[in-house]
């Protein structure tokens, strides 16, 4: 599959992402107390709360205030999309870009998929990936985040972007001819991690597949700390980016995906998958032959079975 320059630039960043961490995992006195108290040294601690009320709490500290790190294209919608724009931050002041697939609207309304882009800017490549969820008759769109290809913002890592997916979710499920109850997310690498968050931010989505997405945001800043933006004297800032930390907060059923050459998710997302169902969550864990992009199109297959046998 063919990959633009910025997508091959990421492949390289999101194979060598390791488990172990060397920031602080312990909880604040101001945080959650941990759920339980046998919680090994080297596993983040799941908390007790919800991490959707636990957002409505928490404001992230952004030491260094600035664009997402990665180079980008043109922001120019691909032949098969249309450019939109969505609004997000507080009192929406952020006008961002989405790619949305051409369609008809038909007397039923049809069901959408939300896919979130891996690394830190879109471009034409993310797209190209989208056709199988077209030709299954889905609505597609993907939203750029703050502060990426040049838009305003400021790039935060895990956090404020979760905002900016509940507004593109916003605005996929209010555009003629989709319908609000058939939607569905789906995200790789980053996006995928967002995915996650996303999941646990909202009733909104119908089903959920992220794919190669870290739920430990401790290991991922302590492979690329340059990407920490926040306050990392504080484990509050890593906790309310590591889904593994509020496994049982998922709001919908997830299908959690990764390739067998990415062993350094295996132990991270079973960890996940074992908190999550200790909540009572709908949730499994398929790995499929190959690495970070080459096994993207299994991948994006199964999500689309899973999509439909929720919808059946």
């Amino acid at each position: 599959m063919p990959m633009t320059a910025h997508a091959a630039s990421i492949a390289s960043r999101a194979t060598t992402m390791t488990t172990a961490a060397s920031v602080p995992v312990t909880t604040e006195a101001s945080a959650p107390a941990p759920a339980t108290s046998d919680v090994p040294a080297n596993e983040p601690p799941l908390l007790a709360g919800d991490y959707q009320r636990e957002r409505k709490k928490f404001r992230t500290k952004l030491l260094n205030k600035g664009p997402a790190p990665d180079k980008y294209e043109p922001l120019v919608a691909p032949p098969t999309a249309d450019q939109i724009f969505y609004r997000s931050g507080y009192g929406g002041e952020l006008e961002l870009v989405a790619w949305v697939s051409r369609y008809e609207r038909t007397r039923k309304p049809r069901p959408a998929v939300l896919f979130l882009h891996g690394g830190n800017a879109i471009g034409q490549g993310h797209w190209q990936l989208m056709q199988p969820y077209i030709d299954a008759g889905y609505v597609v769109m993907i939203p750029t985040m703050r502060g990426e290809n040049g838009q305003k913002g400021n790039f935060s890592g895990f956090y404020d972007e979760v905002d900016d997916v509940l507004a593109a979710s916003d605005r996929l499920r209010h555009m003629p001819g989709v319908d609000p109850h058939r939607m569905y997310l789906a995200g790789h690498s980053i996006g995928g991690t967002l995915a996650m968050l996303a999941a646990m931010s909202t009733h909104r989505f119908r089903a959920a597949a992220p794919i190669s997405g870290n739920p430990d945001s401790f290991a991922f800043f302590n492979r690329y700390p340059q990407d920490i933006r926040f306050d990392d004297k504080n484990p509050r800032e890593f906790q309310m980016r590591s889904p593994v930390c509020y496994a049982h907060s998922f709001k919908c059923p997830m299908k959690l995906m990764h390739g067998s050459e990415e062993v350094h998710f295996v132990t991270r997302l079973g960890l996940l998958a074992k908190r999550a169902r200790a909540g009572h969550v709908n949730i499994d864990v398929d790995m499929f032959p190959g690495g970070h992009f080459s096994a993207l199109p299994a991948e994006i297959d199964r999500s689309i079975q899973f999509f439909k046998g929720i919808a059946a």
